[in-house]
């Protein structure tokens, strides 16, 4: 007999209730009346029970307990005469080797009915097997309509299953069940393309009480199982501890959003550090999403990453997602994604995008380390980690973080990605402190600084032409994280960035000898290139590689301060070596004073882009040279200045 079956002190009273003795009188006889979906594990012998008779013979009456439950009360214990659809009460007297049961009927001076329901043993999805009859209780994550059944994904404390309950070809089955419910689904376990899948018997959507249960029994054990991973950082740097507690937070809102089965879009800037930040988050959450769902293809589905070429989230980015979004919801029964955005995203530029994703509820988190508004975008955010907000700067880069969070997330990728913050680093010229220990700790690993600059041209290279593709396993073997096999790493990487290096090599030389050049009142030298009229257009490398290219070559001939505009019709890229620029404040300065220029954008002290109406390009370039003149020399800020330090 199970813990739920209905012996003198089990049972439920009427109206679904734990049975309380204070509410029955002292010297009543309980009597139970046992739910349909009984069975015989819910009974047990000595107990009185309310019956129905279902069928007469010459020898006794056979009456049901339940559905699966019968028996017989033999014509010597019968008190009367009875009829098929008759109830009386009856006691089990004994359960018999070969299953038949034996009932007499008994007459109690008092009765107190005391209604069953049915508890079955609930199964946690991990331990589902293969031809068991199982029952699971969790909530619907995903409900999926195809031409034959129809699929729920059901997640319990343990994991998330695909059930198929078939009411006919392309017909919805069990339509009161919503995503959300929290419900039990019992049946056979079979295999469906080699994954575990519950062939659906019956399900019951849990209410009221049973349902407020179980979803707080469910969010304890979620709480529990997102929280992020106990790691120490892969270098000491009490900066970057600042940070610690909010890529904690992040990485348990991440982790929590695999296990309620929601899908996962990852948006990161389109250059080195962008993709050291997203490909380490990827792989770990990719290894999260296959521990918690029996499906191991479930990461292609619920997860996808992919570059964004403008500094900010364009509209058009935003509205490819949410379609693609509502499309997944339509067409796959998911829930509308978790919008992960890296290196990039953390602008009053972003803020469009972000409302239009607010008419939908869509859950947003951003990791960056581009000059932030927070007052603008925060209301908008779930969270948002950047250096700024704690006095740091862009030294710290979205790929440094990315990586420790990706560790919080899965600790096992730890070895695959002891290089890739020094490739980040080395990628956006960070000048933070720890940036020797990164390459040290890049140099344990086969990585000297060559290799490095190598690696991260590579990937520069491969995202120029990869365009608004993730390029999964062109970007892993770049990185070599998830790559299996090193030579290919090695190989790809040199080709790549011998093209590149070729390719940089030529358009220099296309644009050098048109480079408009004067020295400011604060002695810093300003360089500027009209890339529309003598750079090549539709190549690699773009306008903004192309102006930082040549702001590294000017740095080097004169080891001054020096600022590089590269510019165009209606866009410009600036670079600055030694001076504070602060570009987000230039930018809001340019928009107040030139109205109907249409000026936006940003970046860091040190690099940025703008945009602009075509027409007033003139008058955006003088003014924007005037504050450049103006700003302050900043040896800090100088690259040179920190390779003599190196």
């Amino acid at each position: 007999m199970s813990d739920n079956s209905a012996g003198e002190d089990a049972g439920t009273t009427e109206g679904g209730s734990p049975s309380d003795r204070r509410d029955v009188p002292d010297d009543a006889t309980l009597v139970y009346d046992l739910d349909d979906d009984c069975t015989i594990d819910d009974v047990a012998e000595g107990t009185r029970y309310l019956v129905t008779v279902n069928g007469v013979v010459d020898y006794g009456v056979f009456v049901d307990v339940s559905d699966t439950v019968s028996g017989l009360v033999h014509e010597s214990s019968l008190q009367g005469d009875y009829s098929e659809g008759d109830e009386l009460v009856v006691r089990l007297t004994e359960i018999r080797e070969n299953g038949d049961i034996a009932f007499e009927e008994v007459d109690p001076a008092e009765n107190q009915v005391v209604s069953v329901e049915h508890e079955p043993e609930i199964t946690p999805v991990d331990d589902l097997r293969r031809g068991e009859d199982a029952t699971v209780e969790g909530e619907l994550t995903q409900i999926k309509q195809t031409g034959g059944p129809t699929i729920f994904h059901v997640g319990d404390e343990t994991g998330v299953v695909a059930a198929a309950a078939f009411e006919e070809a392309g017909v919805r089955a069990y339509p009161e069940a919503e995503i959300g419910d929290i419900v039990r689904m019992s049946g056979e376990v079979g295999l469906h393309e080699g994954v575990r899948q519950l062939e659906v018997d019956d399900v019951t959507v849990l209410e009221a009480e049973k349902a407020e249960a179980a979803r707080e029994r469910l969010d304890e054990a979620r709480t529990e199982r997102a929280g992020p991973e106990s790691v120490e950082p892969m270098v000491e740097w009490d900066a970057f501890e600042k940070l610690r507690p909010d890529l904690e937070d992040l990485a348990r809102l991440l982790r929590r959003t695999v296990l309620e089965g929601r899908p996962i879009r990852v948006r990161h800037h389109a250059d080195g550090d962008g993709m050291c930040a997203a490909v380490p988050v990827q792989r770990a959450l990719e290894n999260f999403i296959e521990e918690v769902h029996a499906d191991p293809d479930a990461g292609r589905h619920l997860l996808k990453r992919l570059p964004a070429k403008a500094p900010f989230y364009e509209m058009e980015d935003v509205t490819r997602d949410l379609n693609f979004a509502l499309e997944g919801r339509a067409r796959h029964g998911q829930q509308l994604p978790f919008l992960l955005m890296l290196d990039n995203g953390s602008t009053e530029e972003d803020t469009p995008a972000y409302r239009n994703l607010a008419h939908y509820d869509m859950p947003i988190a951003v990791v960056d380390h581009h000059h932030p508004d927070p007052e603008a975008v925060n209301p908008l955010l779930d969270a948002h980690v950047n250096p700024y907000l704690y006095d740091e700067d862009y030294s710290i880069t979205t790929g440094m973080m990315c990586v420790e969070l990706a560790r919080m997330i899965d600790p096992e990728i730890t070895d695959d990605l002891r290089h890739v913050p020094a490739v980040a680093g080395v990628s956006d010229r960070s000048r933070a402190d720890a940036m020797s220990d990164y390459v040290a700790l890049a140099e344990e690993e086969g990585y000297d600084r060559d290799d490095l600059d190598d690696v991260g041209e590579a990937l520069d290279y491969a995202a120029h032409w990869l365009r608004y593709s993730s390029g999964h396993s062109v970007v892993n073997d770049v990185l070599n994280v998830g790559c299996d096999d090193q030579q290919r790493h090695e190989e790809l990487v040199e080709f790549l960035s011998t093209r590149a290096e070729r390719d940089v090599e030529q358009q220099l030389e296309a644009v050098e000898e048109n480079v408009e050049h004067e020295t400011l009142e604060s002695d810093a030298h300003l360089y500027r290139i009209d890339l529309d009229q003598w750079a090549k257009r539709f190549t690699y490398p773009a306008p903004g590689k192309t102006t930082g290219e040549l702001h590294d070559v000017k740095v080097q001939e004169t080891g001054d301060p020096v600022i590089t505009i590269g510019y165009g019709p209606d866009f410009a890229v600036l670079r600055s070596d030694g001076v504070r620029l602060d570009i987000p404040r230039m930018v809001e300065e340019l928009n107040e004073e030139l109205p109907g220029a249409g000026v936006s954008g940003g970046g860091h002290l040190v690099v940025g882009s703008i945009k602009f109406v075509k027409g007033r390009r003139e008058q955006v370039i003088d003014a924007l040279v005037e504050k450049m003149a103006d700003a302050e020399i900043d040896e800090e800020l100088s690259s040179t200045a920190a390779a003599l330090d190196d």
